[in-house]
């Protein structure tokens, strides 16, 4: 069995597994556990499947799924521990001559983050993240072991929910011949809840890279969506269509991006 069968698998088991418990989510709005979706530190188990379809270089288009489960834990009274982690399965085609397809696991990238259990109209939290050079491809990933600082920061005032991510990560260690990593990334995010699950979306992931040359640094998208949470069952879904235009972004960089994304709400492990 190959390394990207065995990873399929135990990703399917594991979601399978957490829908079986999915029946004790508590009865809440469509547009409350919306919100709770559109929240990068909610207290609240989510499993978003997030397909990007990246259109650039020789009008090809790389494939990427991002598996993000974002698992939270009750440290005490105060303070909750929120876990994030990307696991990106990459399918790139034949970009430039001489350099083949190359299609499996990407570099996986966990965040920590340190949030107030109570949180007010503002809501915060605060940890490590890290990059690890997982790649079952050379072309797929980075070759280097990489971490920094994380924080997200957002505020719900009636049916917005307004907030931004950031982190910026240096490499540690690593092989090849791939340049050093120095990279930030900020995303901003912007919700509009109308009720009964529907939301207007944008969340313009923006990065630089520190080591590339000037003028090279920066992809900035412009662009947004529409969404829909339901309920399957009593198992909460939430669905999210959006798509984005790279108003500034390094030579052979994608121009435009789809993003469709599925979110699977599960309850969070109480104390």
């Amino acid at each position: 069995m190959t390394k990207t069968v065995r990873f399929f698998t135990v990703a399917l088991l594991t979601i399978l597994s957490l829908t079986s418990i999915a029946s004790s989510v508590e009865e809440e709005s469509a547009t409350e556990l919306a919100k709770k979706t559109q929240n990068p530190v909610a207290d609240l188990i989510s499993v978003p499947f997030e397909s990007n379809f990246n259109t650039g270089a020789k009008d090809a288009t790389v494939y990427v799924l991002n598996v993000q489960p974002i698992i939270p834990f009750h440290l005490n009274k105060d303070w909750n521990l929120i876990t994030r982690t990307i696991l990106p399965i990459i399918n790139e085609p034949s970009l430039f001559s001489r350099q083949g397809s190359a299609f499996g696991l990407g570099d996986i990238n966990p965040s920590f983050f340190f949030s107030p259990a109570k949180p007010g109209a503002f809501m915060w939290g605060i940890g490590p993240t890290f990059t690890l050079p997982t790649a079952t491809d050379s072309r797929l990933g980075s070759d280097r072991f990489s971490m920094g600082p994380a924080a997200a920061a957002l505020t719900i005032e009636g049916p917005w929910l307004l907030g931004v991510l950031v982190n910026n990560q240096w490499s540690i260690t690593g092989w090849g011949r791939k340049p050093a990593v120095n990279q930030m990334l900020i995303e901003p995010f912007v919700n509009y809840n109308f009720g009964s699950g529907w939301h207007l979306s944008t969340e313009l992931i923006m990065t630089a890279d520190w080591e590339a040359k000037a003028g090279h640094r920066w992809t900035v998208p412009l662009g947004g969506g529409v969404g829909k949470l339901f309920k399957l069952g009593r198992l909460p879904i939430d669905t999210t269509l959006e798509a984005f235009w790279n108003v500034e972004h390094p030579d052979y960089a994608v121009d435009w991006q789809l993003r469709f994304r599925v979110t699977f709400v599960l309850p969070a492990f109480k104390r």
